[in-house]
């Protein structure tokens, strides 16, 4: 039985790791390609090792390392693909010419390179700083 998990396991990480590959030559633009990469990457590898951790039962070292390592994949690769998508932004980078929606347009601050947490832009409300009161959340 346990082969057969581990079968199931090892495939179904190879076939998200298929899909992080294909998705790199599929998406249009950077910004599709990191969170279809990140994405299906972390899931296809977090698969792989606990196919890994299965395959070792005995081996206490391995399933600790096997687990650690997915717990920290799937904690640091998110962040990662944040901060690099938003330097990414911040840098100009290119979006696909059909997106519709930019959620972030007017909300950087380039001089004091801040994002503000506001639905309104500062550029349209005439204000430099949004106001700060109790309710807000604080500025990013």
């Amino acid at each position: 039985m346990i082969d057969i998990i581990i079968g199931v396991l090892c495939t179904i990480g190879a076939l998200a790791i298929l899909i992080a590959a294909v998705g790199i030559l599929r998406m249009p633009d950077f910004y599709l390609r990191l969170s279809v990469t990140v994405k299906a990457a972390t899931l296809g590898g977090g698969l792989l090792l606990l196919s890994a951790a299965f395959y070792f039962p005995d081996e206490v070292s391995v399933t600790t390392k096997a687990l650690a390592i997915i717990f920290f994949l799937v904690l640091t690769a998110p962040v990662a693909a944040h901060l690099i998508a938003r330097t990414a932004y911040l840098i100009n980078t290119g979006q696909w010419e059909n997106t519709t929606v930019d959620d972030l347009a007017g909300m950087y601050d380039k001089e004091t390179h801040k994002l503000h947490s506001d639905r309104k832009p500062p550029a349209l409300s005439g204000k430099t700083e949004p106001e700060s009161r109790p309710d807000d959340g604080p500025v990013l």
